[in-house]
């Protein structure tokens, strides 16, 4: 009989490639870990593990115990929290991850209703950006994750830019829910097999210095900074950043790139380039000697929670998405 603790070791091995790391990674003996390991063989009436080297090799069956071995211990997970909730506990733990914007504008409110309304839940929280935070969600490190992707609004201002060359570029990608993009971008946020709640769509606005040439424009294109150094944010909004402005024809010149947003409001406020921020990062920032420009046409990005199909079951879960929900209704 396979036992879900022996999964565990198994997917501990599989990913630090060795005994002697897994058993650090789940704080026990390097001996635990090969006597678990020859347990689950037994149960599997077959080899699981190869040596090679000093690491330790899937087979073709381990391969495959460990492809289901996510999905069944979520399921397990899933299993003891709803089964806590039936029997009366009125508890709840739940994981959130989230972006660092996100951190500071949805989840506050959102986690202070949960606790009036649901006293007995405890709530962690880590930063991630997406895809690792929807990685985090797959491999069971968390429960609930919010999430952005850019989409179809992206595509349009690209769109937009090139009118003039309607040849130019790729055709029309898929719809909400399928991702779009670029062929990495749909591959990062391939969501088919999780629950996706949506929450809201989050514009993208210019930032230029006060006294910036397109200060009091009002509303601008990404083609009318081409000539301004520019500062970038994280990684996937700077390969954003720079996919929307080859769209429109030019590469920008980045001089800056900083995860933080202040850093980059404040690179702007000193005169140093222009930005590109998502309207919800602005709002947890006191913006200093900047000015905000409409960009037109709407460059978006699609916030989302998401969780896995039977973690949405359980009420804890339940719960804490929809007051997501509400939080980004207000």
């Amino acid at each position: 009989m396979i036992e879900a603790r022996h999964l565990r070791v198994l997917r501990a091995v599989a990913s630090t490639g060795s005994f002697s790391a897994a058993a650090r990674t789940l704080g026990c003996t390097q001996p635990a870990v090969s006597q678990q390991m020859k347990a689950l063989e037994g149960s599997a009436g077959t080899p699981l593990l190869i040596r090679t080297g000093r690491e330790m090799r899937l087979t073709q069956a381990g391969e495959a115990l460990v492809r289901h071995a996510t999905g069944i211990l979520a399921g397990l997970t899933a299993a003891e929290e709803e089964v806590a909730a039936i029997a009366g506990l009125r508890a709840g733990r739940v994981r959130l991850v989230s972006f660092p914007s996100g951190s500071s504008t949805l989840v506050p409110a959102a986690l202070a209703a949960l606790r009036a309304a649901h006293p007995g839940t405890r709530v962690s929280l880590v930063d991630a950006e997406p895809p690792r935070s929807v990685e985090m969600l797959r491999e069971g490190d968390c429960d609930v994750a919010l999430a952005f992707r850019y989409g179809d609004a992206a595509r349009a201002a690209a769109d937009g830019e090139r009118e003039a060359d309607p040849g130019s570029g790729s055709g029309p990608g898929p719809g909400s829910g399928s991702g779009s993009g670029s062929g990495a971008e749909r591959t990062e946020t391939e969501w088919d097999d999780l629950v996706v709640r949506p929450l809201l769509t989050d514009r993208l606005v210019a930032l230029v210095p006060e006294g910036h040439r397109l200060a009091a424009a009002g509303t601008v294109s990404i083609g009318d900074l081409a000539d301004d150094p520019w500062i970038a944010g994280c990684p996937r909004c700077r390969r954003q950043l720079v996919d929307v402005c080859e769209a429109a024809g030019f590469t920008p010149r980045i001089d800056f790139a900083t995860d933080d947003y202040p850093a980059v409001v404040g690179l702007v406020g000193a005169g140093l380039g222009v930005a590109v921020l998502p309207e919800l990062a602005l709002e947890s920032v006191r913006p200093k000697g900047v000015v905000a420009v409409t960009l037109a046409p709407e460059v978006a990005r699609e916030i989302v929670a998401l969780t896995l199909p039977d973690l949405s079951q359980v009420p804890a879960v339940a719960a804490t998405l929809d007051q997501l929900t509400l939080a980004a209704a207000r």
